[in-house]
């Protein structure tokens, strides 16, 4: 038996990710298993959106976090790693000044990634050999700056695309109608004739909302039962959706326009289901890590 270990740091718009898998190598096959994961709510995106710029301040942050996580991953002996960048740091004009600062006191290397290399993560997750994968699937995955979209049929990806409409960008009133008309238009021309098409959700906020339905007996999410809990969200307060409904602070606002992008996505798809696997970018990210690990 062989076991590796591995990590990925997912620096999102909202959030900075650090999760670590080891995988068991042996004559049975190859194992998976998410060994940590930690978050560290650094909100890189309200300062990208709103001045196309990362203050110093903020940049101190992330260097603290890379820092916390280099020693996380010396401590459980990782062998590779990869720190992914997305919509935030795309977006932010400092940003290789704040790749070579975070590189030079930590060690960390930053990589800042285009919205199809996350759908290549994500594909890389393997998530529909657990699904019927007959039928066509719409993978979502809503984050801070952006929203990824790709369309999976026959366990193959026919199209993809990323839009800047996320989370963040919708509190601060950073996203265009013509913005929401592209992203309404490639859906109903690439859904159109696929007939019980699922959404794949991916993010915080998706789970988040799934925890939140009544029954958790099913990973499985419909329209009607969104559109419940994203009213009540709605009535509710930011104040009162921490102190009455338990959510965290950096949760309590973005949870709410991530709500309205999965709603008009199924219903501009027509689909009536959400399924929430509970896996992202940094899941596809360590069995990229293996895949390359193995054919060296």
């Amino acid at each position: 038996m062989n076991i590796l270990k591995f990590a990925a740091i997912d620096i999102g718009s909202n959030a900075i990710r650090l999760i670590i898998y080891y995988v068991v190598e042996d004559v049975k096959g190859t194992i998976f298993n998410k060994n940590e994961s930690y978050r560290v709510p650094l909100r890189l995106g309200k300062e990208s959106f709103e001045d196309g710029h990362i203050s110093d301040e903020t940049i101190k942050k992330l260097v603290y976090t890379m820092t916390a996580f280099d020693c996380l991953m010396k401590v459980h002996e990782v062998i590779t790693y990869r720190a992914c960048a997305t919509s935030a740091m795309r977006d932010a004009k400092n940003n290789e000044e704040i790749v070579a600062l975070v590189k030079e006191k930590t060690g960390v290397k930053i990589e800042i990634i285009t919205g199809q290399e996350e759908a290549d993560f994500i594909y890389a997750n393997h998530l529909f050999q657990s699904l019927a994968i007959e039928r066509p699937f719409l993978y979502v995955d809503v984050g801070g700056g952006s929203t990824e979209l790709t369309l999976f049929h026959h366990n193959k990806s026919e199209a993809s695309t990323s839009f800047k409409i996320g989370t963040i960008r919708l509190l601060q009133d950073k996203v265009s109608e013509e913005s929401w008309d592209e992203m309404k238009k490639w859906v109903k021309e690439n859904c159109k004739g696929k007939k019980n098409l699922e959404i794949i959700g991916s993010g915080g906020n998706i789970n988040q909302l799934s925890k939140m339905t009544k029954s958790r007996k099913t990973s499985e999410l419909d329209y009607d039962v969104l559109k419940e809990i994203y009213q009540d969200l709605k009535k509710h307060t930011y104040e009162e959706r921490i102190s009455e409904m338990g959510l965290k602070p950096d949760r309590a606002d973005v949870i709410v326009p991530a709500a309205e992008i999965f709603l008009n996505i199924m219903r501009w798809s027509d689909a009536e289901v959400i399924n929430v696997p509970k896996t992202g970018m940094g899941d596809g990210v360590i069995r990229k890590l293996y895949q390359e690990h193995r054919s060296k």
